[in-house]
């Protein structure tokens, strides 16, 4: 099965476009697990089995773990969502880029070891540093476009005066993925619900890519403009599908013993407001 066919049956049988990041940091865990990483497996299985029927996806952060030795710990974790969220699939947020033979390096690390069904890429090195991971069959990979970041100006809006019409960078990243880059129809876009004028923006220019839009809950993106500026849908026809990425406003709901089900009922309000704002939207 590919990693779209697993979002699109994901996003009918949960009813939902929630994606649960999972960025575990020890000094926000529920007080009785405080700042103790080797607790970061039990924290996060806890989370995915109080949200897995509430997810189109799930999203790990390699950063959270690699930064306290738990790379053991992922691989556990990878291993109880193929186990136990066998629907959900799991995009491993690596944004990894990098040349070819060290690419190749990394998308074993992410497919073989992780047994991630998609991860995220930076683009910036150009298509030979995305091909490596496209030679994994159904696998899926998200490159960043226009982040949720103020610094994402930086560079991604930034008009490419050498191409005719100049368009902004993020337009031009927009146009490859959903063009000649995607011969496999492998690829989508990462794209920040801070920014609904250029999220609508890439949708127009790539119809049907998956989005993965972080930036909505503690970064502060409006779930509702995000649905209207992503999805598009009707009786005949709907857009690329959307991962809505809710990470600490889910995770650290609570800081009691109760915090899965503080997460649960967190990211069930947040699949039910995207609901209620694509019923509005078809």
């Amino acid at each position: 099965m590919t990693f779209l066919t697993q979002l699109a049956q994901a996003e009918r049988s949960n009813q939902s476009l929630v994606c649960v990041g999972l960025d575990p940091d020890p000094a926000k865990f529920p007080l009785h697990w405080r700042g103790d990483a080797s607790k970061i497996f039990d924290f996060c299985a806890a989370i995915v089995d109080a949200t897995a029927d509430q997810a189109i996806a799930f999203k790990p952060q390699i950063a959270y773990f690699a930064a306290h030795g738990a790379e053991a710990q992922l691989e556990r974790l990878m291993a109880h969502m193929r186990a136990n969220a066998p629907q959900v699939p799991v995009i491993l947020d690596a944004k990894r880029g990098d040349i070819g033979s060290t690419a190749e390096q990394y998308a074993k690390e992410a497919f073989e070891r992780y047994g991630a069904d998609a991860i995220t890429l930076s683009p910036f090195m150009g298509l030979d540093s995305v091909q490596p991971y496209l030679r994994y069959p159904g696998k899926g990979a998200f490159l960043l476009c226009r982040t949720s970041n103020p610094g994402g100006d930086d560079f991604q809006n930034q008009r490419l005066q050498s191409l005719p019409g100049a368009p902004r960078l993020y337009e031009h990243i927009a146009q490859l993925a959903q063009g000649p880059w995607n011969e496999n129809g492998q690829l989508g876009l990462v794209v920040g619900a801070t920014y609904p004028q250029e999220l609508d923006r890439v949708r127009a220019l790539a119809p049907t890519v998956p989005l993965l839009i972080p930036g909505v809950g503690a970064q502060g993106g409006d779930a509702q403009a995000t649905v209207r500026a992503a999805w598009r849908g009707t009786a005949q026809h709907t857009s690329g599908p959307i991962a809505v990425n809710a990470s600490r406003s889910i995770i650290y709901a609570s800081a009691a013993a109760d915090f899965a089900q503080a997460a649960r009922r967190e990211a069930m309000a947040l699949r039910q407001t995207l609901q209620d704002a694509r019923v509005m939207c078809a």
